[in-house]
């Protein structure tokens, strides 16, 4: 793979499909026989960093542990990829991905960082934020959303608030997606032409062109107040985007200390015997048009 990862030709929709297929096979394998492979496959070492995603959720949920992950970045660098290959082989009562839309106006009332403390896990949760309280240092400060007072008070306030996340005991990780103009851009004409990728493309994706520095002053302001000691910034180069799916769960499976745990081999019982049920004849029920 080079800087960029176009993949085989027809967008990124049919490599999506390609790598979903491949995946699955792969997943068939037993959880030992998924070692690394050298040189490595994409695909294999994907497959191999989701069975330890598994071993894991298993420990934070054994543990009771509770896993913030903050996935925040540019427009169009690839968030949205990691966090689906990270969730996909999770069950998702104990992993969920939280995405929240715009405040309402009640929201809009309350302390700023209310709304996302009602998302936070429980014991043996991982919750994932595409996106998050730094929406504040970025798109409403750059976008003119809030004032210059509440910015301020955010920055101020944002390390605090995450001081009292991690000494209550939640494992918090922020990533930063950092991609270069040319490969927005790239990312951003593909989203514009593509049906099936146009909604990712907002009516707001599409103002913040205007403001390509603007979100680069913000962003390195935001770092200069909350990527802290306690709480850093882990900053992911997404200019590829398999690599940086990669790069990231690599890391992520560092961040919290787990041991395996062999799960209990399930023996299925015996199905119910009825030899007096009768099932009602196809033609009584609607069926679904087998077109395939």
């Amino acid at each position: 793979m080079g800087k960029t990862d176009k993949g085989p030709k027809g967008g990124e929709v049919r490599r999506d499909a390609i790598e979903g297929a491949a995946r699955e096979a792969a997943w068939k394998l037993d959880a030992a026989a998924a070692k690394r492979s050298k040189p490595y496959s994409y695909v294999r070492e994907l497959v191999r960093m989701q069975f330890e995603l598994i071993r894991l959720q298993d420990w934070v949920q054994r543990q009771g542990l509770r896993v913030v992950v903050l996935f925040e970045g540019r427009d169009a660098a690839g968030k949205g990829g990691v966090i689906k290959r990270v969730s996909e082989s999770l069950n998702p009562r104990y992993c969920r991905i939280v995405a929240l839309s715009a405040p309402t106006e009640r929201e809009r009332g309350q302390w700023y960082f209310q709304r996302y403390a009602a998302h936070l896990p429980t014991r043996g949760e991982i919750a994932l934020f595409d996106r998050s309280w730094y929406n504040r240092a970025g798109v409403e400060r750059v976008m003119g959303f809030c004032t210059d007072a509440e910015h301020a008070e955010f920055l101020r306030a944002a390390p605090l608030f995450e001081e009292m996340l991690i000494r209550s005991g939640i494992v918090l990780v922020k990533y930063w997606f950092s991609v270069s103009d040319d490969e927005q851009e790239r990312r951003f004409q593909e989203r514009a032409r593509n049906p099936i990728k146009r909604w990712k493309l907002s009516p707001m994706d599409v103002k913040s062109r205007a403001h390509w520095v603007d979100y680069s002053r913000a962003k390195d302001e935001m770092f200069a107040a909350t990527d802290t000691e306690l709480s850093p910034w882990h900053v992911v180069d997404a200019d590829n985007k398999k690599r940086a799916r990669l790069n990231c769960i690599a890391h992520l499976l560092k961040q919290v200390p787990y041991e395996e745990i062999r799960p209990i081999r399930i023996k299925l019982t015996p199905r119910q015997k009825d030899d007096s049920y009768v099932r009602p004849a196809k033609d009584s029920q609607r069926w679904v048009e087998a077109v395939y």
